[in-house]
């Protein structure tokens, strides 16, 4: 049968066949050359890469020697400022400001002794509240700090306002009166106590909002707080309501910084 025939050729040319031929050899030979060629240039670039961090590590090494040749300084505590010696401030305290200063005590008592590590104490014979560092105090304005936040407190500014001046370092207290702006008496400065703080405190409130300070009325002494472009720009407001600019032109000036203060921001 042909069919036959051919069925035992085929198996016959199959068993007589090489595995593979010189051609298939040749190309697989060249594969294993080109493996090993990409091999050697993977080994000579991370050869390359180590060369360069030990030439890096070697230059750190140097600088390292260079820095410990020059005096190097740590970080002073507060204690060793002066010598170990403790510093102390006291803050008087007015007989009508005793009552507020009694209910608020553990408000302003807490910040000072947990967060700024100071002593403090109220001390009845002097009328003053006194302020000293301890051996766990950190930070070298910690005192001044604590005691402008009491002297705060004291000239009428509320505890959360006040507590501001612990935490952020551009904040300053700003006293005048109002006969150092123009001289006035009797009915004249009485209305110009109303002329700053206005119906129900709008225009107090109006110059605090627009300016982001606070402002304390005693009598016919103004205090301001806040930082010292802010204080300027509240200052300037204030005293063009005692000079008898109505509250109208002064809201349009506020309105204006506002505006610009916010581009800022």
């Amino acid at each position: 049968m042909p069919k036959d025939n051919d069925a035992t050729a085929r198996r016959s040319s199959r068993r007589d066949a090489k595995p593979y031929s010189t051609d298939k050899a040749g190309a697989v030979a060249r594969m294993l050359e080109d493996d090993e060629e990409i091999v050697n240039v993977i080994d000579g670039k991370e050869l390359e890469k180590a060369a360069e961090a030990n030439r890096h590590a070697s230059e750190e090494q140097e600088e390292e020697e260079v820095d410990e040749s020059k005096p190097s300084f740590g970080e002073i505590s507060a204690k060793d400022v002066n010598g170990g010696k403790i510093e102390f401030r006291r803050v008087a305290v007015p007989s009508h400001r005793f009552t507020p200063l009694k209910e608020k005590w553990m408000e302003i008592y807490d910040p000072i002794v947990k967060h700024m590590k100071l002593q403090v104490r109220m001390n009845l014979k002097t009328k003053s509240v006194e302020l000293r560092t301890s051996e766990y105090t950190e930070d070298i304005s910690a005192l001044q700090k604590s005691a402008d936040f009491v002297k705060a407190f004291i000239l009428g500014f509320e505890v959360q306002d006040a507590i501001a001046l612990l935490r952020l370092d551009d904040l300053y207290i700003d006293t005048f009166e109002i006969k150092d702006v123009k001289p006035l008496h009797g009915d004249h400065l009485s209305r110009a106590i109303g002329r700053i703080a206005g119906k129900g405190g709008k225009t107090k409130f109006a110059i605090e909002n627009s300016t982001r300070t606070r402002i304390v009325l005693a009598d016919s002494k103004i205090h301001l707080l806040g930082s010292f472009s802010n204080i300027k720009i509240a200052r300037d407001a204030v005293c063009d309501l005692i000079l008898g600019t109505p509250p109208g032109k002064v809201y349009t000036k506020l309105r204006t910084i506002a505006s610009r203060l916010k581009e800022r921001f």
